[in-house]
């Protein structure tokens, strides 16, 4: 629901990846941002009217997503879609932080924009490991992405992991992303992405700094 700019490009975006898409609006003006080549449904009308949801498809939907610019229909929207058409996976586009967490703890997963664009923005202005890119909601666990320090750069991914006590879920490279293995030595310019227990992060970053101890003999 919403063909503004978020909706138009998930749409185009969903449709790329071989998925069936119906899109709904109330102006039918705003179905020209997909372009000719999109092949779905585009069903004008309110997007919380279980008239317009059936006529879009609802009943064979495996998704919803609510992204048009109000709060209070996106809401309304998900609420309908899970509550009385039994979608599971529902998302709604939220922008007060607060009404998200409410209803995200109702069971509809919200995406809070202002928050979302200004804990990104954090995250690229702080120092590494001021701010993690995500916490499980226990606190507990931590993701961290890490510009490889100078220090390790030769080193193997193994004796990193194991000295910093983290593990790398998977490293950038020359802008593609792959897996570690046993034998993966650390190359300038990879951006590491860290799996730390939260408990373990000032240890974990304090190892990264120092570098790589002689290995025993």
């Amino acid at each position: 629901m919403g063909c503004g700019r978020v909706g138009s490009t998930l749409a185009r975006s969903l449709e790329d990846r071989n998925h069936t898409v119906s899109i709904i609006d109330s102006d039918p003006d705003a179905f020209r941002r997909l372009g000719p080549g999109f092949n779905g449904d585009k069903v004008a009308g309110v997007g919380f009217d279980q008239q317009v949801l059936e006529k879009a498809g609802i009943r064979r939907a495996d998704a919803f997503a609510a992204v048009s610019s109000g709060d209070n229909s996106n809401i309304i929207a998900a609420r309908v879609a899970r509550e009385t058409f039994g979608i599971q996976t529902v998302c709604a586009r939220i922008y007060d932080p607060g009404r998200a967490e409410v209803y995200q703890r109702l069971g509809i997963t919200t995406v809070a924009t202002v928050k979302w664009t200004s804990d990104q923005v954090l995250r690229r202005i702080l120092p590494a490991g001021a701010e993690p890119d995500f916490r499980d909601p226990s606190g507990k666990v931590r993701v961290d992405h890490i510009l490889v320090p100078q220090v390790w750069i030769g080193s193997r991914t193994i004796l990193l992991q194991a000295r910093s006590r983290s593990r790398i879920a998977w490293i950038d490279r020359l802008g593609e992303g792959m897996l570690p293995t046993r034998e993966t030595v650390l190359q300038e310019g990879d951006v590491l992405h860290l799996v730390i227990q939260e408990e373990l992060a000032a240890h974990t970053f304090a190892v990264l700094s120092a570098g790589p101890e002689e290995e025993q003999q």
